[in-house]
């Protein structure tokens, strides 16, 4: 009992520590997808030219989301016309280029660890960039195209085809202060915290055990600490293959990687151990269904070598500018709640959401979260049973008409 209760409070702090940056990531979230519509970034991500793949991952950062969103979003806008490489850097963006992840690494583990998320991750989508030009066949990219037309589900369908987007004209601020804007912000924060809650409390949960149950004396084995030249190179090559194992994804995983650095893994083996998200096996499965066996082993192979090259491409010049931080000064937050600037942040962010989650009960947003799971879409906007999701939606909760954050 006393080794479960030491779990539960590692994991009851960790999650205390990050509360506030969550609602502050998913909420600054919800003003961009509020005002930028999805058929916008289809338009714009026609082809995977240098610029084109700039902006998808810029759209993709602004659009943060749950890795099976971001996979079932990726395969949405394939289908509707978007090049897949350009589909693929977005949807690495959504995951592992947003403000929410930035923030929970510098509270967890340091600022450092930041700014190589935020390197790594562009040096990732060009490697990737350069795999798929090389390697990908027009003939595996047909055959991948005709499987994602078939629409079999995989998750998070209802979810990644909804466009909560606000209609009409008028700038940035007028929309979005609008009556209606309101109401589309506050569906999009739900949703997002729903479609993230399951991996973040998972990977809460296997951060607390790991850190309670597992001695550091096998980390330090595993990674083998103290042998400064393998630990470098090892790194990098491992970080995935946990990350694979550990059917944790999104932001969920920040709390394992605290537990692996103080460990001993290399900083580019955090690193690439965090850009491996949409590489664990549920994950994969899903690539399986959408694109096809083929293209899944290829999205395997080049997404892992991709992450590997961001691992080391991070430790090569981080380590050459003396910006890695010292492993021994590693620690795990325990201390629970305590009056300090954290406890306050988290009063007035918790504040934030619980006004946006009146708003969303109020505007009829509960029939969206039945939706989330859904079917994929048609070339026509509709379900794989031929009736439009949104259609139900705005039945409850005082409104008198379909909310936007219902619209296609």
């Amino acid at each position: 009992m006393h080794a479960v209760l030491h779990a539960l409070s590692i994991t009851g702090s960790m999650a205390w520590e990050i509360a506030w940056a969550l609602i502050l990531g998913f909420a600054l979230s919800a003003v961009v997808q509020a005002v930028v519509r999805k058929s916008t970034i289809v338009r714009l991500l026609g082809d995977d030219r240098p610029t084109t793949l700039l902006r998808a991952s810029a759209l993709g950062a602004a659009s943060s989301s749950c890795s099976y969103a971001a996979v079932a979003l990726a395969r949405s806008l394939f289908r509707k016309g978007a090049d897949f490489t350009a589909a693929m850097a977005f949807e690495i963006a959504s995951t592992n280029l947003v403000a929410e992840l930035g923030v929970i690494l510098a509270l967890l583990m340091g600022w450092q660890f930041t700014a190589a998320e935020f390197t790594g991750g562009p040096v990732m989508i060009i490697v990737l960039a350069v795999l798929f030009r090389l390697a990908l066949r027009d003939k595996l990219l047909r055959q991948a195209r005709e499987q994602a037309d078939r629409a079999v589900a995989g998750s998070m369908e209802g979810h990644a085809a909804m466009d909560m987007s606000v209609r009409g004209q008028g700038s940035f601020a007028r929309r979005l202060l609008s009556g209606d804007g309101l109401t589309s912000v506050a569906h999009v924060f739900v949703m997002e915290w729903a479609a993230i809650l399951r991996d973040l409390v998972i990977g809460l949960f296997v951060a607390g055990a790991v850190a309670a149950w597992v001695p550091d004396s096998f980390w330090r084995s595993f990674f083998f600490d103290g042998h400064p030249v393998a630990s470098k190179a090892w790194g990098p090559l491992i970080g995935p293959v946990v990350a694979v194992l550990s059917f944790v994804c999104s932001v969920g995983n920040v709390p394992l990687a605290v537990v692996l650095w103080k460990g001993g893994i290399s900083f580019g083996g955090v690193v690439a151990f965090l850009f491996a998200d949409l590489l664990i096996l549920p994950i994969l499965n899903i690539y399986r269904r959408y694109y096809g066996a083929r293209m899944a082993l290829f999205l395997l192979g080049t997404f892992y070598a991709a992450a590997v090259g961001a691992g080391y491409a991070v430790e090569f010049a981080f380590g050459g500018l003396g910006l890695i931080p010292d492993q021994a000064d590693a620690t795990i937050p325990t201390t629970g709640i305590t009056w300090n600037y954290t406890t306050w942040l988290n009063i007035v962010f918790l504040l934030l959401a619980g006004l946006l989650l009146v708003r969303f009960w109020r505007t009829g947003g509960l029939p969206m979260l039945r939706m989330m799971g859904g079917a994929p879409q048609d070339d026509h906007g509709h379900d794989g049973h031929g009736t439009d999701p949104s259609a139900t939606a705005g039945t409850s909760g005082g409104a008198t008409t379909s909310p936007p954050g219902t619209r296609r």
